[in-house]
């Protein structure tokens, strides 16, 4: 039950993430990068800081302030100012082939990290699901950019970590207390930096820029969080970790709606490919619970009496 609800949940939060590159897109067209990156950091981080308060959630213990620290370090400021940049040079679909490999990214820090041993059928179920999105989002007429490509690779780097590093904690602290307090730790320097680097004025961005940010601010930073740190502690980081290669046709379909880029029926035979790796990614994914996962899926605790 815990695996089915693992599942369930990651794919909540991947479906969720689906949307951030195309959001990103949009708002990086007014704002600049780092402004973006710390005003969706210093919004989230106040909802998360909300969030806590009413839900009465335990302060995390000393030795848990530093992992919190990476997390925030990785998935509340690198990968959101990297893939920022980088989207102002390349199309949010070539930033798929990138989102492609954060399933590795995830597993190989996940075996460092999260002392899970996925057998070499798993490893081969993988290898194969990533190869068959890179060679997709590879084909003629995605223009490439190489600053925009290496800073892809990093932000797909910091982010496997951070995916990795918040699995790892939200076995014992909770996926939502992960992500809320990780954005918390880094809200201070998030608001702060947000003052200084805001535009001169807010007249000439347009309400497309708003909506990205909107979306990337409450759901990229914090409700898709949510989702996914719970769904990689019930169901393995590894394990779940695969159902990031659903991310970019899920990601390639909301930039055909928003952005009227064509979906080929190629990209429908590939995303049966990926659907099959998935499956099998989990089928011999071995996982090796730490400690006790919270089960319930209500988000709200009663404060201590």
């Amino acid at each position: 039950m815990r695996n089915t609800d693992g599942w369930l949940s990651g794919f909540l939060g991947m479906l969720i993430f689906s949307g951030s590159m195309a959001a990103t897109r949009l708002a990086v067209t007014d704002f600049d990068p780092v402004f973006l990156t710390v005003a969706r950091g210093a919004i989230a981080g106040s909802l998360a800081a909300l969030i806590l308060l009413v839900c009465g959630a335990k302060r995390p213990r000393r030795e848990d302030l530093m992992l919190l620290g990476a997390v925030a370090v990785c998935v509340v400021a690198g990968f959101p100012l990297l893939t920022a940049f980088a989207l102002q040079e390349i199309t949010s679909a070539h930033s798929l082939v990138f989102i492609a490999l954060l399933p590795l990214s995830t597993a190989l820090f996940a075996v460092l990290r999260g002392n899970e041993r996925p057998g070499l059928a798993f490893w081969l179920f993988a290898l194969t699901g990533s190869g068959l999105v890179i060679g997709y989002a590879a084909l003629p007429g995605l223009e490439a950019s190489p600053r925009g490509d290496l800073l892809m690779l990093g932000a797909v780097v910091l982010c496997g970590f951070g995916y990795a590093q918040g699995g790892v904690l939200a076995r014992r602290l909770g996926g939502w207390q992960v992500i809320c307090w990780a954005l918390v730790l880094a809200a201070p320097a998030m608001g702060v930096l947000a003052i200084l680097t805001r535009p001169p004025t807010f007249h000439d961005v347009g309400l497309s820029a708003w909506a990205g940010l909107a979306y990337v601010s409450l759901f990229s930073m914090l409700i898709g969080f949510i989702f996914w740190y719970r769904g990689l502690a019930l169901g393995g980081i590894a394990s779940v970790g695969q159902l990031q290669l659903l991310q970019p046709f899920f990601g390639l379909a909301i930039a055909a709606s928003l952005m009227r880029e064509p979906v080929s029926a190629s990209m429908l035979l590939v995303t049966t490919g990926v659907i099959a790796c998935v499956a099998g990614a989990r089928r011999f994914a071995a996982r090796q619970p730490a400690s006790p996962a919270p089960t319930s899926p209500v988000l709200v605790q009663p404060r201590p009496r």
